[in-house]
């Protein structure tokens, strides 16, 4: 039988790549936007800043502070690269999302898995790429690489697990070659490319991307059935009789655009403790608006690891604030290995 040997998750948003003094390029488009989610509540810059006030979170936005949190997740995204590089698996199933880079109204599934033989990485069409806001445009390079890269996925494994998950109860939708996106472009979403470039170093495994549709109501799974939809995931690979050894990665999370830390602890305390019900009492709004959705791809991994008994380690939690507003990416890196277990 197959071994699941590993679960990672790990940030991937523009503050974990560009250094912490372009930043603040990031500040005016906020300072714009009238729909900034908070706790329920939809505010202006302006609003948000005088409802945090208390929060005395100026003291973040120092170059100091802004480098030391920068650092700290570097080097958390640094422990997560070794860990993949020491577990040496022999595939890797990677949890992301797509947000209308690949899909667009045409069809978006809850769930899909692709099935095809490869993935291509290429670069944004120059015209795409000149439109990019600042502070994005920049993080590009930990995306896609300089030319048109071709990356190798398993077939049989993906077949397997679609076949599997409907045993499970999930009717998944499946893929064997990535659409043309609005973009003009069916390259792998930013959510797989940082892994394949960062995690990866352009060289990966074969891998079987598996995709959540994390922003675009109607259709978004809740955070509990992005749970359960994991314990099956590991359950299937646990039984697949393949004999090897198989990794799962979780690419992106934590709140954002909007920071809300006392969030954040509370869903990875939910993930590590294995809490179903907390996760099934969580508000659909918390993950509606801004990139905190792609929270949700951590919640197969999390329910896989569960299914398989390995236990969580948070390397480390790195709230990267930009603005007085509390604007910015919160960063999470974890690490799921039998190794941790005592």
């Amino acid at each position: 039988m197959a071994t699941v040997t590993l679960g990672l998750g790990t940030a991937h948003g523009p503050q974990l790549i560009v250094p912490p003094e372009l930043w603040k390029l990031r500040v005016e488009a906020d300072r714009k936007n009238a729909s900034l989610h908070y706790r329920g509540g939809v505010y202006d810059f302006e609003t948000l800043a005088r409802l945090r006030r208390d929060e005395a979170l100026p003291r973040h936005l120092t170059p100091e502070a802004q480098a030391a949190h920068f650092e700290r997740a570097q080097a958390a995204l640094r422990q997560v690269r070794q860990a993949y590089i020491d577990s040496a698996p022999d595939i890797a199933v990677i949890v992301g999302n797509d947000q209308l880079e690949i899909y667009t109204e045409a069809n978006i599934p809850a769930f899909s898995i692709y099935r095809g033989a490869h993935v291509e990485n290429r670069p944004l069409p120059e015209h795409v790429a000149r439109a990019l806001p600042p502070g994005i445009l920049q993080a590009q390079d930990a995306y896609s690489p300089p030319a048109d890269a071709r990356y190798p996925c398993h077939p049989e494994l993906a077949d397997y697990l679609l076949e599997a998950m409907m045993d499970h109860g999930f009717d998944t939708a499946q893929s064997s070659r990535l659409p043309t996106g609005p973009h003009g472009n069916d390259s792998v979403p930013h959510a797989y490319g940082f892994v394949y470039r960062r995690l990866m170093d352009d060289r990966p495994i074969p891998t079987v991307p598996v995709m959540v549709n994390t922003h675009y109501a109607p259709n978004r799974p809740r955070a509990a059935r992005c749970y359960d939809f994991g314990v099956a995931l590991g359950q299937a690979l646990s039984a697949w009789p393949g004999s090897l050894r198989v990794a799962l990665i979780a690419s992106g999370g934590m709140t954002h655009y909007v920071i809300d830390e006392s969030f954040d602890l509370r869903l990875l305390e939910l993930m590590r403790t294995g809490d179903r019900a907390g996760l099934a009492e969580l508000e659909e709004t918390a993950f509606a608006a801004g990139g905190t959705a792609e929270i949700k791809n951590w919640l197969p991994v999390a329910g896989a690891m569960a299914a398989c008994g390995l236990p969580m380690q948070v390397i480390d939690y790195v709230p990267c604030y930009r603005s007085e507003a509390g604007t910015g990416n919160a960063m999470a890196f974890a690490a799921w290995s039998a190794d941790k277990a005592a």
